[in-house]
Parts: C-alpha cells; structure tokens; sequence
C-alpha cells in the first residue's frame, strides 16, 4: 500500500520541545527542531542516512521462509542461513557478514530461552515435518492437511513452522531491534556517543555520527527494502513492513505516517541536538509498532476461531500459527516506558495454553484475543 506524507503537523507540538542552555548572562537558548518532510539527512552533500546490514537481515528472511516451505530444505541449510548467515541464493548475502540468528530476541531478557525455540523449529521441520510430507497429519503426527481453501504442512502438534517462524521474527528481530535496541536511550547514548554528537564527531571513514547511525539502522529494520525511503509504500519482504501495510489498510489508517513522522522528527532531532525531542519521538514509535503487533496478534487469533467454525481446519490452523509466532512477539513490544505490554511469563502462559492446536479451545483464543485488544487499547 502507497501513502503519501504530508506535512509532519502531528508533531508541531513537539517542535516546541527543546534543550535549554544559559549563557553567562543567563540568556536562554532554545533548541529547537525543525524536521525535513521526508526521511532525508546529509552533512557535506553526501547522505548520512546508512543501514544496510538491516536490509541484508531482512532479504535473509525471506530466503528462511521460503526455506521453511520447502521439503526439498535441509537442517544444516536453514541452520546455516539462520545461524551463520551463509547459503543463500545471493552471494551478497553470504559475503555480508550478517546473520539473523544472532539478532532474535537479542535485547530481550528472555533471550537465553526464547532463541533456541527457532532452531527447534528448524529441526522439527527438517526432522519430521520434510519426512511426512505426503502423510496425513493428525494429533502427535506431522504431515500434511488440505481444505477447500489451502494445504499446510504442519508438525506433530499442528503448528505450521514457517508461520509461526516467521511471525515470531517479526517481534524477535525486527520489532525487538527497533523499540529495544536501536531507539533506546541506553543505545543511543552509550559510550561518548552524546558527547561525539554534540561535536559533530563523525564515525572514522564515515559521514555520520554514531547516534545518526543507531537511529538509522532502527529505521533499516522496517524500510530497509524500501526502493526510496523518501517515498515509502511498505508492504515491502515477509517481516514488519508487511504488516505494518496490513494495518496502516485494515485496523489503524494512518498508522504508518504516524511511525514514518516520527522517525523523520527523531533523526532530525539528532541533527539538532535536542535529545527531548528524540526521546519523545522514539515513544511514539515503540507504542505504535507495538500495536501492530498487538492487532495482528488479535486478528489472528479471532480468525482461527470463525474459519475453525467454518469447517476449514488447515485455514485455521495457517491463521493459529501466525497467531502464535505474534503472540510470542507480544514480549518484545514496548509501551513507551521501557515495559511490555505483556512479559515474558505472560506470554509463556498464553502459549501454553495454545501449544497444541489440534485441543486447542476457541474459548480460550476469543479470550485471549480479547485482552490483547483491552491491554493494549487496540
């Protein structure tokens, strides 16, 4: 979906936000922060705006879910593509020095436990899933299932990997690296960055501060496959720009203005030197990208529970696994105060109550559902 940006007028009260200083007469300057209309920063005429590693992340996502479709897909390929960001199609990929594995769950606690459910999850495909590809599935035996609106390929207890895969990175990668990496104000800050910020201190060999390219590369992990980040259509690979665009359509139009604004005014504020503003406009994002996970996760759900009473059990169970790998991003959203909407253990109790989908009770998704949507003012 294409939108078009006007005007950042959502944000002029920010603007008004600022920096004091005093000079020895005790006069005070203001800082304030004047953005550009598109996301567009240079220093000497050369753009300072970088983020690269996050647009190779993201293309080694959609070689992994296309990887986790395919019975023809090895264990040691999809490890290798997830954990030592080798084996891709493009060799470009492979001579980056990027890996998705090491960036899933990286800035959360839970970390440590959550991670390792991925590569079970490659191993499940290749060990079980691959094996029975032609197998009628049923509970306690991987295969195969068809209705009248799609086949799936689905593991013992019904789960279709590629979805839940590639939905809990969305959170785990993208979500997580943008709201609790990139945008926070640990990251941001570390080290002199501050300090190099003020005096304009560019990175050696580079054109940008290392401030500008935290920022930039949170920016990366959603426009990262934008063919111009000036003019942004989202929609773009099988992560968060996807669903962003789905929401920005569906649930919250405007959605995405509102993200794209704020990054614009947060870099702008960088450049400015007015980390109020910053700070401020790095909230806005996290609650907002937070909600698309929030009603994704919602949708999802509710929707296993009408096509299960239609009578499509692999559209429903298609619709359940995405459901899962968004609650599972639940964890990583981020409601402005550095806190999740729901924790770790949270989740893990949601989970518990889908982990197998062939018992699963409609009941319990509908409640679920429900208070996903309360929490989160959905």
């Amino acid at each position: 979906m294409k939108f078009k940006f006007l005007p950042l007028f959502i944000f002029i009260a920010f603007t008004s936000l600022f920096l004091a200083s005093c000079s020895d007469d005790e006069e005070e300057i203001l800082n304030v922060v004047t953005p550009p209309t598109t996301y567009k920063f240079e220093r000497g005429g050369k753009s300072t705006v970088s983020h690269g590693g996050q647009t190779s992340r993201l293309k080694m996502a959609s070689e992994l879910y296309s990887g986790m479709k395919n019975s023809s897909s090895t264990k040691s390929g999809l490890n290798n593509m997830f954990n030592n960001g080798t084996g891709f199609s493009d060799a470009k990929l492979d001579a980056s020095g990027k890996k998705v594995g090491n960036k899933t769950f990286a800035s959360s606690v839970a970390s440590s436990t959550v991670k390792p459910k991925f590569d079970a999850m490659i191993t499940d495909f290749a060990d079980n899933v691959i094996p029975n590809w032609t197998t009628t599935a049923a509970n306690g035996t991987a295969g195969k299932m068809t209705d009248s609106k799609r086949t799936v390929y689905i593991n013992a207890k019904g789960h279709e990997l590629t979805q839940v895969f590639t939905k809990g990175l969305i959170g785990g990668m993208t979500t997580d690296q943008i709201l609790n990496g990139y945008l926070s104000a640990a990251k941001l800050d570390t080290g002199t960055n501050r300090a190099d910020n003020d005096a304009g201190t560019v990175v050696s060999g580079k054109d940008y501060t290392q401030m500008e390219h935290y920022w930039d590369e949170g920016f990366g992990y959603l426009y990262g496959e934008e063919a111009d980040v000036t003019n942004p259509t989202l929609g773009n690979g099988v992560l968060l720009s996807k669903y962003a665009s789905k929401v920005d359509g569906s649930n919250s139009p405007g959605i995405g203005k509102i993200i794209y604004d704020a990054f614009i005014m947060g870099r702008a504020a960088i450049v400015a030197k007015n980390y109020t503003v910053r700070d401020a406009q790095a909230n806005i994002i996290k609650i907002h990208i937070s909600k698309i996970i929030g009603y994704k996760a919602h949708d999802y759900l509710n929707d296993y529970v009408t096509k299960a009473a239609a009578g499509t059990p692999a559209d429903a169970i298609h619709a359940l696994s995405e459901g899962y790998g968004f609650v599972m991003s639940l964890q990583v959203t981020n409601d402005g105060t550095g806190n999740p909407y729901f924790t770790n253990s949270e989740v893990n109790a949601m989970l518990a109550k889908l982990d197998n989908f062939w018992t699963v009770s409609s009941a319990d998704c509908t409640a679920m559902a429900n208070d996903i949507k309360t929490k989160m003012s959905l």
